[in-house]
């Protein structure tokens, strides 16, 4: 086992699990075998919590041959090494907030003037001079830059000596200002809000008492909040929080004192205890707001409509569509009603139910183009289903991020109950993926003298944040609710559509399996499935088909049919190598011009948000202050470039999951289906799936798994009490 101490260089890979592969420069090691490779960079790969390329790590591994990958440093455990105050000091000078100091320079300083270096400077300009080949141009830089920080530099260098980056550092004195050096010293937890609480929980570990009760408390609070992440859960009882608690930090109490522990919680506002019901403060607090903006609009008067009846045959005549029964109640309750909620499996008409709203309300209220802008609202979850509703209703439409103008930095919104937006007509579509977080923040940010509608599909899979807001408004049954159940077949023969019916129902028909206009099932064994989908893709590619029109759409990431492994087999179909084509590589992918990739999180700044799909334009290698390469990937029209360390924002997109196809349709959908799946066959999943298929759905794998799939209602009961809440507002 060989020992190295540096620093990271450059993150090539890593994913959500902390498994990461980067370069590595070392600067001293104990190890023979490493001697050779001291102030020389190597690759590393193994898990790394939080990568920083600022601090100083001790790793402890084996340097061995990769078969494929060459040589690198395999990691089996690692420290971060506790930074002196002479370190921090090398740090502060050596960071990008001093110009022209980089870290020889910095060393020089500290090992001429000492720990006191930057007050000596601070004190008189000419001390910079006492540091050897230190230059006039280069003394006035530093100077001024230290004279630049000098109201916070004892605290960059105080944070910095407890294991913070100057990063993390100046991130936090941005943010709490004045309050950073109290918040420091009373309550590390402060910084949760900007700082992974694993890097701070660390860093508090390393510094202060890990068995005190501040820690306690706030892994409690933690735990909480992971729960709700992973069960979607807005309330929690007693007996999870304690079983949770061990599992995320390993903390193991006594009941007597965790019992304490949570009643202190619950004293100092942090939590809520209800009927034996634990909330998070925030939790609490959203679900209540949220009955209560409901209450205000829908205790508003209603819309009277005039002469319904000729509006909507006139429209009718007009655009070449012929509504039934439920679907023009469901357009003249949302016009009448504050609050409406339309819901409907795929092809019900969701879409030309939508477009009739906005063009009846268009003429019924008289609105210039101007008007239409700044009185109707179009929002949806996820930039492919506002873009879908914008053509649609030839109406701009937005993600609600994009509308209430939210800052990815401090999570915060800066349309909110002090700065509203002044719509008239809001409609948001899919429905079922917003979450309490998200739907709490709209209603913020919106006035009580609207129309708010509702549109979604009450089957489709939660939203992946806290709640369940579709069907606790639907299931209150205080709301005008229009379900929509008759389907529009495209042909005498098609299926989709009513595929999705039979698996909401549990009622598979006896020609499920057979050939349809727009469906097929190809049997076969699971060791098959991805050379099947290969050769059905390349038999589409022959017949004209692009991948922008397909989608493979899987249950899960891992296995020999997951959606690694497809990318990976479909990428060499789809986009092989070519010598005009330039690559970049990360680990053991290898991203491609011209490669379709999916966004992984939203990037209000850019426009981009979590599920936009795009292609790689262009790899090229930019010098600016020092080389980069960049990618810069197309999202419709949309440019948007990264540097390598941001790829870890992107994966490809020849196969997704079915989760990140939410609020998208896809013209052709090819959909395996495998017992290797495990439990992520479930109904509403596969029902989600099927969904998504526009014009052609191909299922490719064993009958057995999609009969399991269809008869497995796995799906986590949320608890949440916005109903009970809702029932005792309104």
């Amino acid at each position: 086992m060989e020992e190295i101490k540096g620093k990271i260089r450059q993150t090539i890979y890593k994913n959500e699990n902390g498994f990461f592969v980067g370069t590595f420069r070392i600067k001293e090691t104990s190890s023979e075998i490493m001697q050779e490779f001291v102030n020389k960079t190597i690759t590393i790969s193994g898990t790394i919590l939080d990568p920083n390329e600022e601090e100083t790590y001790l790793l402890n591994g084996e340097y061995a041959r990769h078969e494929r990958y060459g040589y690198q440093f395999k990691i089996n455990s690692y420290e971060k090494e506790k930074p002196t105050s002479k370190d921090a000091v090398v740090e502060f000078l050596a960071s990008p907030l001093i110009k022209g100091c980089g870290e020889k320079t910095a060393r020089k300083i500290v090992e001429t003037l000492g720990e006191s270096a930057i007050d000596l400077i601070k004190e008189n300009k000419n001390n910079l001079f006492l540091v050897p080949e230190m230059t006039e141009k280069k003394a006035d830089s530093i100077y001024v830059s230290i004279l630049n920080h000098s109201s916070n530099d004892d605290l960059i260098i105080e944070l910095k000596s407890l294991g913070f980056s100057i990063g993390d550092a100046t991130k936090i004195i941005k943010k709490y200002k004045d309050k950073t050096s109290v918040y420091l010293h009373e309550n590390l937890y402060h910084f949760k809000k900007i700082i992974d609480f694993n890097k701070l929980d660390y860093i508090y570990i390393q510094n202060f008492d890990s068995e005190s009760d501040v820690r306690k408390k706030e892994c409690i609070l933690e735990t909480m909040k992971r729960t709700s992440d992973t069960n979607g859960d807005v309330y929690y009882f007693e007996e999870e929080i304690y079983s949770n608690l061990k599992t995320y930090f390993k903390i193991i109490l006594e009941q007597e004192e965790f019992k304490f522990l949570l009643e202190e919680l619950f004293k100092e506002g942090f939590i809520v205890i209800e009927q034996e019901r634990y909330y998070l403060k925030e939790n609490y607090i959203m679900e209540h707001d949220i009955a209560k903006h409901l209450s205000k609009i829908i205790n508003l008067p209603k819309r009277e409509l005039k002469d319904f009846e000729d509006s909507i045959n006139a429209l009718e005549t007009c655009i070449g569509v012929s509504y039934n029964l439920e679907q023009k109640n469901a357009i003249k309750n949302a016009l009448e009603n504050r609050i409406s909620i339309i819901s409907g499996g795929p092809g019900t008409g969701k879409t030309t139910i939508i477009n009739a709203i906005t063009r009846l309300y268009i003429e019924m209220n008289s609105l210039s183009p101007i008007d239409v802008v700044t009185n109707i609202a179009l929002l949806a979850p996820t930039g492919r289903a506002s873009k879908k509703l914008a053509e649609t209703t030839h109406i701009p439409a937005m993600t609600i991020h994009r509308y209430l103008k939210w800052n990815k930095d401090t999570n915060d919104f800066a349309i909110n109950e002090y700065n509203k937006n002044n719509h008239t007509l809001i409609i948001v579509d899919e429905t079922s993926m917003l979450d309490t977080f998200l739907f709490d923040s709209l209603l913020k940010g919106i006035g009580s003298n609207i129309q708010l509608i509702l549109v979604g599909d009450t089957f489709q899979l939660p939203s992946v944040g806290a709640g369940l807001i579709l069907n606790d408004l639907v299931d209150s049954c205080l709301f005008s609710y229009n379900p929509l159940e008759r389907i529009y077949r495209q042909s005498e023969n098609s299926y989709i559509a009513d595929l999705a019916r039979e698996i909401k129902e549990h009622t598979l028909s006896d020609t499920f399996m057979e050939k349809k206009d727009d469906y097929n099932f190809l049997m076969t064994d699971s060791k098959e499935i991805t050379k099947m989908i290969k050769e059905i893709c390349k038999r589409s590619i022959e017949k004209g088909l692009k991948t922008d029109d397909m989608q493979i759409l899987a249950p899960m990431y891992k296995g020999e049919n997951g959606i690694d492994n497809l990318n990976l087999a479909l990428q060499e179909l789809f986009n092989p190598p070519k010598e005009e084509l330039k690559e970049l590589k990360l680990g053991d992918i290898i991203y491609r011009e011209g490669d379709k990739v999916l966004q992984l999180a939203n990037n209000p700044d850019c426009n981009v948000y979590n599920g936009d799909i795009g292609y790689i334009k262009t790899i090229e290698l930019k010098c600016n202050q020092r080389k980069k390469e960049i990618v810069t990937i197309d999202f419709d029209g949309n440019y948007v470039e990264y540097t390598k360390e941001d790829l870890y924002m992107i994966k490809h997109a020849y196969a997704i999951t079915i989760h990140k196809s939410q609020g998208s349709e896809f013209s052709h959908v090819i959909l395996p289906i495998s017992k290797n799946y495990y439990k992520m066959l479930y109904n509403k999943l596969i029902y989600t799936g099927v969904s998504r298929a526009k014009k052609s759905l191909v299922i490719v794998g064993e009958k057995n798994a999609f009969i399991m799939a269809l008869n497995n209602d796995y799906s986590s009961n949320r608890k949440t009490t916005l109903k009970s809440v809702l029932m005792h507002k309104i």
